[in-house]
């Protein structure tokens, strides 16, 4: 073989050396891409994962979920739905006008009555971090379950630590159902504790609470509107007098007439009363004749 042939196959024995460890370094780099792919997907699938628990474990700032509060002990529940007639009857008008100053609690209302499902409606919209709602949610109850049953237990929170009356225990309406052969109650509570979204009021809500409270910016809670015949705009007693006390202690005071507690929440809850009587026309007769709602007709 001449030195002319043995270089020229040399060269071509080099090249094929020179590919194959391209090919080789090209595998690797590969299965090296394909391995990194692999693991970038796994990361993927695991930090979606994550996420996606994430938000199922923490309030949605759209106001889509939310504690429904801690369920109260039957005895609670009993004690607050339940009032007996006969201490509502002996509470009158209660603290009421004292809190009142002698003006009426609520407004007049107008308009086209509100209903629901054929009947009148008496349309709630709060917060639960709201302190003045703490105290007229428990007069609310007592009002209500003289013409229906709220679906049990009573849910318990705390209104907000960082406004008047910190920390007052109170109920939610925050999915609690109504049912009652006189009228409808519809609950909004519209922000939670903290202050998020937790039930935005509808386009026609918002348009009875407009009507009453027209501006924006002093638009504030509690508000009922009780079928448009009255509305209430605030609490009727002194949130005060629920200051330090626990669930507990307050459904138990309320069947004692002369306590503080019952003069204020049952006083209020009388008041209720009396404006759900005008949305029922006077049903029935056994509530609306009785002489806790008396006392209070010329006062509404």
């Amino acid at each position: 073989m001449g030195k002319a042939s043995r270089i020229k196959q040399q060269s071509a024995r080099e090249k094929i050396a020179a590919q194959r460890e391209a090919a080789r370094k090209a595998e690797r780099r590969n299965r090296m891409l394909i391995t990194g792919g692999s693991t970038l997907v796994v990361l993927v699938i695991v930090l979606a994962f994550v996420l996606v628990k994430l938000s199922q474990g923490s309030p949605s700032s759209s106001g889509n979920s939310s504690s429904t509060g801690t369920p109260l002990p039957a005895s609670v529940t009993s004690q607050v739905t339940g009032v007996p007639a006969a201490t509502l009857d002996k509470v009158g008008r209660g603290a009421v006008p004292a809190f009142t100053q002698g003006k009426a609690p609520f407004a007049p209302g107008s308009g086209a009555p509100l209903t629901s499902g054929g009947k009148p409606e008496m349309l709630y919209i709060g917060a639960e971090y709201c302190p003045y709602c703490a105290a007229m949610r428990w007069s609310m109850a007592v009002a209500l379950s003289r013409f229906g049953q709220l679906s049990t237990p009573l849910h318990g929170i705390h209104s907000s630590s960082k406004d008047v009356n910190p920390n007052t225990a109170t109920l939610t309406f925050y999915k609690t159902g109504y049912h009652s052969p006189y009228l409808a109650f519809t609950p909004v509570e519209n922000l939670t504790v903290n202050k998020t979204t937790l039930q935005n009021p509808t386009k026609a809500q918002n348009a009875v609470w407009a009507k009453y409270e027209p501006n924006p910016q002093t638009r504030g809670y509690p508000f009922v509107a009780f079928s448009n015949k009255f509305v209430m705009r605030g609490p009727i007693y002194d949130a005060a007098v629920l200051q330090g006390k626990t669930w507990s202690q307050i459904a138990a005071a309320l069947k004692h007439p002369t306590s503080p507690i019952a003069q204020n929440v049952n006083g209020a809850a009388n008041y209720i009363t009396g404006a759900i009587c005008q949305m029922t026309n006077n049903q029935p007769a056994s509530v609306c004749n009785s002489a806790a709602v008396t006392a209070v007709k010329s006062g509404l």
